[in-house]
């Protein structure tokens, strides 16, 4: 899914940081680009993921969290810090996002607003956080099944 100006992405930018819907295919481009652009990456597997509860234990092992299972407001004020994880940047790759999302359609809105919300803060500072969520194939539709006008 990921093009050449995809692949062309400054990661290093905070203005361009955001959080992204991606396909599974795209998570290895994008964990590239992290490591050439220095910016601390880590890796969270969604799949099978389909509670809040075992979202906030997946992002403890793979942020190291502080707080073993902090509620939402508290994960916010985390994503907003990383004091413990030191970097000029950061990127978080979620696989498999689509299980969370079908299972607990509450907790992945939540930490879509989260994800956001740090990005903000982080961007405020001048510093890079990105968030990329996999989705399968399925869920971005192809240039042929959209309903586009015809060209003038």
């Amino acid at each position: 899914m990921l093009d050449d100006d995809t692949l062309a992405l400054d990661l290093d930018d905070p203005r361009q940081a955001g959080v992204f819907f991606v396909t599974e295919d795209d998570l290895t481009a994008l964990a590239a680009l992290a490591q050439d652009a220095e910016l601390l990456l880590c890796r969270l597997d969604l799949r099978d993921c389909d509670s809040h509860t075992e979202l906030m234990a997946r992002l403890q092992a793979a942020l190291a969290l502080p707080d073993p299972a902090p509620r939402w407001e508290a994960l916010g004020d985390l994503l907003r810090d990383l004091g413990w994880l030191p970097a000029p940047g950061y990127v978080l790759l979620f696989s498999h996002a689509a299980d969370l999302r079908d299972a607990d359609e509450t907790s992945f809105d939540t930490l879509l607003d989260l994800l956001d919300l740090a990005c903000v803060d982080w961007q405020d500072r001048g510093i890079p956080f990105w968030a990329f969520l996999a989705l399968p194939d399925s869920d971005f539709p192809s240039l042929d099944t959209l309903d586009l006008p015809p060209d003038p």
